[in-house]
């Protein structure tokens, strides 16, 4: 009979997201994470698997948890659909802003190092960026009921768009924008939507 494992799994995996998110995949070897984890390798890779197979849980938990969260900031009634449009864009500029360390997004710097070699990752990082426009087109489209965007509009195109935006925040985070620049993108992103003809 297998003995029962006397460890935390949620939060070995919480620890190697740690260490991968800093690190990179490559960067990260699983003495790292075995270190980091107070276990050993043996019990490590008994529990899930090799370096690869460890990081496929832990970029699918984190790809998971995004889109749980931009679900939870943009769900509600039309009425204050576009204040919460708006929250979610200025929300990522803020932490864009305040990442110090420049780690930037999981989901994107797990795809830029990975998506070309890996086809879970790249799967993962598409179904990811997939629910994530459907969140903002539902999101938009309530707007339109709203009338606070123009409702001949197509939303999937604004989706994708203000998605874009939101990405490309992060990526000039990563590159060291200052907090003034990344604010003003998230102005201008919401302030180009097209409004209804008064």
């Amino acid at each position: 009979m297998a003995r029962p494992r006397k460890f935390d799994e949620q939060q070995v995996l919480d620890t190697a997201r740690e260490r991968f998110w800093s690190g990179g995949y490559a960067g990260t070897r699983m003495e790292d994470i075995a270190e980091a984890t107070g276990l050993g390798k043996g019990s490590l890779y008994g529990a899930f698997g090799g370096k690869q197979e460890l990081f496929h849980r832990v970029f699918d938990d984190y790809c998971g948890s995004v889109v749980n969260a931009v679900s939870r900031q943009l769900r509600g009634n039309d009425a204050d659909a576009y204040a919460r449009l708006s929250a979610h864009v200025y929300a990522v500029s803020a932490a864009t802003a305040a990442d110090t360390a420049r780690r930037g997004c999981l989901l994107a710097k797990g795809a830029a190092e990975l998506a070309e070699h890996d086809e879970t990752v790249a799967k993962r990082a598409r179904a990811a960026i997939e629910a994530l426009q459907a969140l903002l087109e539902g999101d938009i489209a309530a707007c339109q009921r709203n009338g606070d965007i123009a409702a001949d509009a197509d939303p999937g195109k604004l989706a994708a768009l203000v998605l874009a935006v939101l990405r490309g925040i992060e990526a000039l985070g990563k590159a060291g924008a200052s907090e003034e620049t990344l604010t003003d993108i998230a102005w201008t992103a919401l302030a180009v939507l097209p409004r209804p003809a008064h």
